[in-house]
């Protein structure tokens, strides 16, 4: 089985058992508390374009790992279209579920590792948030930059977040409390799993990658941590 098919796999596991815990795990977990749970997408949006000084905006938008669409819904108002494509299908049950009144967003069941099926230069910009810090490898996230270079028209953005830090991608065993409650399935399971602990990716390949997709780095912030957020724009 490849390992889009084990993150897809994975997701889907993680939607059933608990969707929103494990699109932002700052939440308790079992709790299914909707309205904080978007109200969280609104505000990470917000951090975003503070952060990298810009405004999500476009006619044509791409939510890259848009799970249960907690940034899906906050884009939606700024879009004439969105592609909001995720590599698991019961996430984008949910989102479909929690978002019927999003009629400008078409919901995609990703390969795990492209955004095939958007024309190449249709987008205006593309989003992700928490996704790819979650990716095993580094090498299918600098494919992801390389299809946002193909997917982006001429003077398009690309913001998202990677991790920069490879020394918190290790699986960790966790208290015996914790992994008692996971047995019992009263606590978050999987969170040993490669899908969960992701991998770091090198400023210096993201910055190769994206000069050969016809990409320029505007700004990163937070380099060297797990929250590094990366603007980029199309040549």
């Amino acid at each position: 089985m490849s390992s889009e098919s084990d993150m897809g796999r994975f997701w889907d596991e993680r939607a059933r058992e608990d969707a929103l815990f494990f699109v932002d795990d700052r939440l308790r977990y079992g709790e299914g508390d909707v309205e904080k749970f978007f109200a969280g997408g609104a505000e990470a949006v917000r951090i975003f374009e503070e952060q990298l000084d810009f405004r999500a905006e476009g006619a044509h938008l791409v939510d890259v790992g848009c799970g249960v669409g907690r940034l899906t819904r906050v884009l939606a108002g700024r879009a004439t279209k969105i592609v909001a494509i995720d590599v698991s299908a019961e996430m984008l049950k949910l989102a479909q579920e929690h978002n019927p009144q999003l009629g400008n967003v078409e919901w995609v069941l990703g390969d795990g590792a492209s955004l095939t099926g958007i024309p190449d230069g249709w987008a205006h910009g593309v989003f992700s948030h928490v996704v790819f810090q979650h990716i095993p490898d580094p090498a299918i996230t600098l494919g992801y930059v390389r299809e946002m270079g193909r997917v982006l028209a001429p003077g398009g953005w690309a913001a998202f977040q990677i991790s920069n830090d490879p020394a918190v991608h290790h699986p960790r065993p966790g208290a015996l409390g914790d992994r008692v409650q996971a047995w019992l399935r009263r606590g978050p399971r999987g969170r040993s799993n490669p899908a969960w602990v992701g991998s770091a990716v090198r400023i210096e390949d993201l910055r190769r990658t994206t000069d050969a997709a016809g990409l320029d780095v505007v700004e990163t912030v937070g380099e060297g941590t797990q929250y590094c957020l990366v603007r980029l724009r199309k040549r």
